[in-house]
């Protein structure tokens, strides 16, 4: 009788101390995607930044993240809105002949858009991505969270060597954290605003990759100039990580092309002061989804998007930020529509690359509606 109690417990013990192996597990890899905490030297330069106030980072001026109003009507069209969010067939996707990537990179200016905020973008004969993101869910969970709607055109084994990334915030959905730990191996460069770096080095990625620059500093990776320049957005990572690093657009600078990414911002004089300090841009990539009249602050909608276009004096522009993820109440294809609205009224030329396919300013740019066909 005795043994045969000791058994139970004994197993019962077993699956106890297994649940609790997998609870910290699983606890251990959320804090990892969470990220670091700035301490030391790097926290020391945070100070010295005009946009650290308190312990924190704010926007000047100051920008609310959501702005007053009718928040239960908000909720209820979240839960109950007739919007369509989710594609209803599937977005065609591009896979790019991996011949095309050549080495050394092919002069000119050319892009792929992956996604998202992530372009991978040739300039001059360097290959630089804009906030690469692979991860099917963008949150702290690999299972929880909104999901991508459409495959990537490349998987990370597949890409050609990518000289560096600029990462404009540190949400989830512009760092990866698998990401990362990939390109740091392959000796792949971050420029970050400052306090990222925190981050990528509690994922391994090595100090002499970590570029991290406060608005209007300069980097660069061979002959191409590499800005740190403004935004109006926020960051966190965790539940009490808000607004601990900076945010930011990039503008590279090459001999012969310019390229501008906004990042996620809302719309205000700081496109026309990037314009006029170093415009004009062969190509912007401008964020125009996952915006709300509630937090237009700090996500601008399609038609400031085409003004920011304007005020940068950029010659292409190239509408990311939308139909990769359901973030917003919007309908997954109303950003698209709208931007497109809003570039005939003013004369924009716009690209509207499918995901994977080639972008070529050598070449007219692709103006294919294909978002018309997914019904």
């Amino acid at each position: 009788m005795f043994g045969k109690k000791a058994q139970k417990v004994t197993i019962y013990t077993s699956f106890v101390l297994f649940g609790l192996f997998l609870l910290v597990l699983c606890q251990t890899a959320c804090l990892s995607s969470f990220g670091g905490s700035p301490s030391g030297t790097r926290l020391d330069k945070m100070k010295t930044s005009k946009m650290f106030h308190d312990g924190k980072f704010e926007n000047d001026p100051f920008v609310p993240m959501l702005s007053s109003g009718d928040y239960i009507g908000v909720m209820k069209r979240q839960l109950f809105g007739s919007e369509v969010r989710i594609p209803p067939s599937p977005i065609p996707v591009q896979k790019p002949d991996l011949k095309t990537f050549s080495d050394p990179v092919t002069p000119g200016l050319r892009a792929i858009w992956f996604g998202h905020s992530s372009v991978l973008v040739e300039i001059d004969g360097i290959r630089i991505f804009t906030d690469p993101v692979f991860s099917g869910k963008v949150s702290p969970f690999e299972s929880i969270g909104p999901g991508r709607l459409f495959p990537l055109p490349l998987e990370l084994s597949e890409l050609p060597n990518i000289d560096a990334v600029v990462i404009s915030h540190d949400h989830y959905d512009h760092l990866d954290m698998t990401v990362a730990q990939f390109l740091a191996k392959k000796g792949t460069k971050y420029f970050v605003p400052l306090g990222i770096g925190a981050h990528l080095e509690s994922w391994g990625v090595p100090e002499n990759q970590i570029i991290e620059l406060d608005w209007w500093e300069k980097g660069n990776i061979k002959n191409i100039e590499i800005i740190c320049t403004p935004a109006v957005h926020y960051s966190g990572r965790g539940l009490f990580s808000g607004k601990s690093t900076l945010w930011s657009s990039w503008s590279l600078i090459g001999p012969k092309h310019k390229f501008f990414h906004s990042g996620d911002t809302g719309y205000s004089s700081h496109f026309t002061e990037i314009g006029k300090k170093l415009g004009p841009f062969d190509l912007t990539s401008i964020k125009v989804g996952a915006y709300d009249w509630t937090w237009e602050g700090i996500h601008m909608s399609p038609e400031s998007a085409v003004q920011a276009h304007l005020d940068l004096k950029g010659k292409t522009m190239l509408p990311v930020h939308w139909a990769t993820f359901n973030l917003a109440i919007h309908s997954w294809d109303e950003p698209i529509l709208r931007t497109k609205q809003g570039a005939d009224q003013n004369g924009v030329r716009l690209a509207t690359p499918k995901p994977g396919e080639w972008l070529d300013l050598q070449k007219d740019p692709v103006s294919e509606s294909w978002w018309e066909k997914v019904k």
